[in-house]
């Protein structure tokens, strides 16, 4: 039986969370993303090209009626992130897309059902504005600075620009808008740098869910936390954690009982290739999922600076 057949199982949507809000899109946003709110020189465009792949089971609400489901999703990432002067201070704005394939299987009521999926992820725009201890700084004058305590704050945007049917379960889109607005800091004394995010996902009600039904959801409120450590010549790694709490659908009116109170652990590493190309390998994965996705993710990404 494919996944194909799962139009005509209405039960599914009023128990399952993981399904019914698009897994491709929430496996992704579980983001880990440490030197967020780092000062950067000004006037610096960059373009990164990546690929990431998470495997994992998803953890149903209570009483779901789908059981042993287990998702591979596998997603190229580009993106382009331009640096420049705001009020004094140094800020940047990123824009990225996504192609996301997704393959998996579960037992649905003794049956078993598989099928395999791709489309485009929505679109993501963000800026960031470091308001305090981050002066703007061409690449010459920067080399010559001596980082400290940075304050900041950013806005981002997921744009419903994605792959999507209501007529289907899986969508690599999610057919609404997100804005995410979040505060951050960081601190570096000597080769040590601490990040400290909080943020919160606000979300648009979709109308246009499979088989007809409107679905709302929560904030999705969460913070993470980065160690890291410079090597030198411009080489890193950092320690990230992160905790996130909210999320709880209702779809007609009806509470699914799927807050969500989870966390991840992971570990990035940066180091530049050349003066202009730069590799980060990363992995993280689920320590507390108490509802959705508990995957194991695994990524690489290139930078180049023009």
């Amino acid at each position: 039986m494919t996944l194909s057949l799962l139009k005509i199982v209405r039960p599914i949507l009023m128990s399952c969370i993981a399904l019914s809000c698009a897994v491709a899109p929430l496996a992704i946003s579980q983001d880990l993303e440490p030197r967020s709110f780092t000062n950067v020189p000004i006037g610096q465009t960059f373009a990164v090209l990546g690929y990431l792949r998470s495997e994992g089971e998803l953890s149903p609400t209570p009483g779901a009626l789908i059981t042993d489901a287990e998702l591979t999703i596998e997603a190229a990432v580009i993106g382009v992130a331009h640096t420049f002067a705001l009020a004094g201070s140094s800020a940047k704005i990123d824009f990225g897309a996504t192609r996301i394939c997704t393959e998996g299987s579960a037992t649905f009521q003794g049956e078993f059902i598989e099928g395999r999926r791709c489309g485009y992820g929505d679109a993501k725009m963000r800026i960031s504005w470091n308001f305090y201890g981050a002066p703007a700084l061409e690449l010459k004058e920067y080399s010559q600075w001596e980082p400290g305590l940075v304050v900041g704050t950013s806005l981002q945007l997921s744009i419903p620009s994605g792959t999507y049917d209501s007529d289907r379960l899986l969508n690599a889109g999610a057919n609404r808008w997100m804005v995410r607005p979040g505060i951050g800091l960081s601190y570096k004394t000597g080769r040590w740098l601490y990040d400290l995010i909080a943020s919160v996902r606000f979300y648009e009600d979709n109308d246009k869910f499979f088989n007809g039904i409107h679905v709302e959801q929560d904030p999705l409120y969460s913070m993470q936390g980065h160690l890291l450590y410079t090597f030198g010549r411009g080489s890193w790694i950092s320690l990230n954690v992160n905790f996130y709490r909210g999320g709880e659908t209702s779809k007609d009116g009806i509470k699914s009982d799927d807050l969500q109170e989870n966390s991840r652990f992971g570990v990035t590493y940066s180091t530049p290739l050349t003066a202009h190309l730069n590799l980060k390998l990363y992995a993280n994965t689920g320590v507390v999922t108490r509802i959705g996705s508990d995957f194991e993710t695994a990524g690489i990404a290139l930078q180049y600076r023009f």
